[in-house]
């Protein structure tokens, strides 16, 4: 037992419903110290949600405001919203209680409650204070005389999208700005992580798709070309979006690779206010992107445009300059105060096998890279082309348009094993490419120096490799002969790191990649970092952009003098919010995404995809869930001049001492769905009696005007059903409410108060009228007010479909079996 001088004068109430707030207030003014602990956003429980308090009828709203002030101004009482009781330890007179805090996301000592940030949220979901008969946005507050009257943000977690983005660029909250038809906001949040969406919304592998929960429904959104879209409006407007830069910090970076990963991470760096010079060996920036991505999926003046505002900024790029030839790479690291790697993987991986060195074999990326510089590459009417990626694929289709009639893929693997992008490998075979499977090359044929064919194997697959693919098995004696005029071997790439000295100290991987913290991306040489294909080996485009972006966070802490890993680890998939319940989503088409005719599109370079329209972009993103609730748009947070919103919060325990106890945890509405005979969920005028106090209500969804869910009519006949839920077994209630029979006929009279033409019928059970003049408020409700009363328990609820009215069977005391049509059932 605790002795008296050990016991704590502090009380913990749970529950801030009417009854937990009148407690609170009552130890409140006796001197004990109180914590009022609520789940919710707000204080005040179903007393909050009400029209009218019976059984006087009075106004609710007027009789608990004074008391939601008075408790949130008492000098006595702690409010702790967002609060669950994890555990409590101890015994009467001193426990310890655990408190587990949701995170708010809004700071609730700098919040004003102005609203802007809710006028701004392009979220909508169901009002749950509102019966969900009206929308709310993600951030929120139930009512504006709310304690506390700060706003708060839901979240379910992080959506599967952004999760699986490499990038992690917040997709559902673009998305949602574009469905919203805020497309400048849509390419700002954008570009936020990732300066090529121009890029990236026409060559990108789209992860985000493949992790859509909208795809557990029917099909994924169409994500990228949803970036396209707003890309492209940005790319025809007068002004393109540029994003503001920070003062000079008077130091400067070296980036080595004008590819995907060195522009990210000199666009990053520049807007810190850092002078960037990027090194570039060919006559052209953009890296792959440029010399390696066909203009049919990429045409370069789209490219070039989204460099120029990265140069914008302030970016110089020097073209034509070899480090190692031009510069070398130990003058980089001394008139730099950091050095960054990212001249990716440009030279070909070969296929070891005899005539290789033949002439008519030219590796993918070489011949990629002439066609995309202007030179003209013929390979003769019969190609082959090796490999089953998008460099295959790339190169096939290349030779395709530049004049070869013959062109085919070997690959040997299948189909289901192909790297490619799945929209890739679809329209090679839409412009009537072969492709041979399980077939491996074994050696080039040729005479006279030249190739006229290439020997090849039959294969099989067995178990999967690392990849996680099948492993492919060479059949023997299953060699044979396919001619062909060239051979475009296209599978992997490797990088040149000659300019990498010994002396430099930079360690390179067996891979012949630099090695690097997968965290932080910095070498083993203080200053020097690395990003791209040059550090993992060939990627996509969207992994290099990840890349360099997370190098420039780092040469920005490093040339701080800051710790350049404190904190960054992230487990992107440890709370995804991808538990919903999509049984009842309906089925929407996903818009189809226009391209050019193959047979016209094959004889030339002119873009294949053709964009959304404006009215197609919109539809495709309205398809989106909002899985995650809050889409993390950051538009709450450029409105909020009090800087209250903090989208970084995470779950906080606390400890609190108390001497006592008091749980007043309220009540949970019975789900009226499970009384199926009833058609709650289905027939959308059949109402709980909470919803029906909401559209009582003058802070209601209707504005205290009676009106049917359906079409927005006033009803003229209502019925009542009491003991839903209530002294049934089935239900595990088998216990009688104690409040249906008052409440329903409040709600009656309350009703016809309303709407004076109002015809309300009461079924019931039996009337238990046991509390004062209970009987009094009963009868004044038939003879003042004349509402009916029948005795009997509806069997079923059907909807007529011309009307949306509902028509109850019942039976009748007397016991006939009746039929009759309601306008709304509560």
């Amino acid at each position: 037992m605790v002795k008296d001088d050990e016991k704590v004068g502090a009380v913990m109430v749970v529950g801030a419903g009417i009854a937990g707030i009148q407690a609170s207030l009552d130890l409140a003014n006796s001197g004990m110290k109180v914590y009022l602990v609520e789940d919710g956003i707000s204080i005040g429980g179903v007393m909050a949600q009400l029209d009218k308090t019976f059984p006087t009828n009075d106004c609710s709203a007027c009789i608990l405001s004074p008391k939601l002030v008075e408790v949130g101004r008492h000098p006595n009482v702690t409010i702790k919203t967002r609060r669950t009781v994890e555990s409590v330890e101890g015994e009467p007179g001193r426990f310890k209680v655990k408190l587990l805090s949701a995170p708010r996301y809004v700071d609730l000592d700098k919040c004003t409650g102005c609203g802007d940030c809710a006028k701004v949220c392009p979220i909508n979901i169901k009002a749950e204070f509102n019966g969900e008969l009206s929308e709310r946005q993600a951030i929120y507050r139930h009512f504006p005389q709310a304690i506390p009257s700060g706003f708060a943000i839901d979240k379910l977690g992080t959506s599967p999208c952004k999760a699986y983005c490499p990038t992690h660029i917040s997709v559902q909250g673009y998305v949602a700005l574009i469905a919203q038809g805020k497309f400048k906001e849509a390419l700002k949040l954008i570009k936020q992580d990732n300066p090529f969406p121009i890029v990236c919304g026409r060559v990108c592998n789209h992860p985000c798709e493949t992790a859509c929960m909208r795809g557990k429904v029917d099909d994924p959104i169409d994500i990228m070309h949803l970036k396209r879209f707003v890309a492209d409006l940005d790319l025809n407007s007068d002004t393109r979006y540029l994003p503001e830069k920070k003062e000079s910090k008077g130091k400067k970076v070296a980036v080595v690779g004008a590819g995907p990963s060195g522009l990210t991470c000199a666009y990053y760096l520049a807007i810190e206010g850092y002078d960037v010079d990027v090194f570039e060996a060919l006559p052209v920036a953009g890296g792959w992107m440029a010399v390696g991505i066909p203009e049919y999926r990429l045409p370069k003046n789209v490219l070039n445009a989204e460099i120029k505002v990265i140069q914008a900024l302030g970016v110089k790029i020097h073209l034509n300059t070899r480090i190692g030839k031009d510069i070398s790479f130990d003058k980089l690291k001394s008139d730099y105060n950091a050095v960054f790697i990212g001249c990716g993987t440009m030279k070909s991986s070969k296929l070891n096998i005899p005539g290789e060195d033949m002439q008519g074999v030219v590796h993918g990326v070489d011949y990629l890279m002439k066609i995309n510089l202007g030179e003209k590459v013929s390979l003769g009417d019969r190609v082959a082309v090796i490999g089953g990626g998008n460099v295959a694929m790339d190169a096939v289709r290349t030779a395709v348009r530049t004049g070869s009639k013959n062109v085919f893929v070997l690959y040997r693997r299948t189909r289901a094993e192909m790297p490619a992008s799945p929209e890739e490998i679809e329209e090679a075979l839409e412009e009537g490419i072969e492709m041979k499977f399980l077939v491996a090359p074994k050696r080039v044929v040729g005479k006279d120096g030249k190739v006229t064919g290439i020997e090849c194997t039959r294969m099989e697959l067995g178990e999967p490799d690392k990849s996680g693919r099948r492993r492919p098995i060479e059949i023997k004696g299953s060699e044979f002969i396919v001619e062909c005029d060239a051979i475009v071997p296209a599978i992997g790439q490797e990088a040149d790191l000659s300019f990498i000295t010994k002396e430099s100290g930079v360690s390179i991987n067996k891979w012949n990649n630099v090695d690097f913290d997968p965290v932080t991306y910095a070498t083993n040489v203080p200053g020097v970092f690395t990003g791209g294909d040059v550090s993992t080996g060939p990627q996509t485009v969207v992994k290099a952009v990840f890349s360099g972006k997370e190098a420039a966070k780092s040469i920005d802490l490093h040339l701080q003098g800051k710790d350049i890993k404190a904190g960054r680890e992230k487990d992107w998939t440890k709370d995804l919010a991808d538990k919903a319940d999509l049984s009842n989503v309906p089925k929407v088409a996903r818009e189809k995404y226009p391209h050019m005719d193959p047979n016209v599109r094959k004889s030339n370079f002119e873009e294949v995809g053709i964009g959304f329209s404006e009215a197609q972009a919109i539809a495709e993103a309205a398809r989106c869930l909002a899985c995650g609730i809050c889409s993390e748009c950051y538009q709450c947070v450029e409105v909020c001049v009090a800087k209250a919103i903090d989208h970084e919060m995470k779950p906080e325990e606390e400890i609190i001492e108390v001497g006592a106890i008091i749980a007043s945890p309220g009540f949970q509405v019975f789900d009226a769905s499970l009384r199926g005979e009833y058609g709650y969920g289905i027939y959308k005028n059949v109402v709980t009696a909470l919803q029906f106090e909401r559209i009582l209500s003058a802070s209601g969804p209707y504005f205290g005007h009676v009106q049917r869910i359906s079409d927005g009519k006033e009803p003229k006949k209502i019925a009542f059903i009491q003991c839903v839920g209530s002294r049934d077994v089935n239900c595990g209630n088998s216990w009688c409410s104690s409040v249906c029979c008052m409440y329903a006929t409040k709600e009656a009279i309350i009703g016809k108060e309303h709407a004076k033409g109002l015809e309300p019928t009461i079924f019931y059970m039996d009337i238990r009228a046991h509390g004062k003049d209970f009987d009094r408020f009963v009868n004044r409700a038939k003879e003042e007010y004349g509402i009916r009363y029948i005795r009997s328990m509806p069997s079923t609820i059907k909807e007529v479909p011309t009307t949306n009215n509902l028509l109850m069977t019942y039976v009748n005391p007397d016991g006939s079996l009746i039929e009759e049509e309601f306008d709304m059932v509560v």
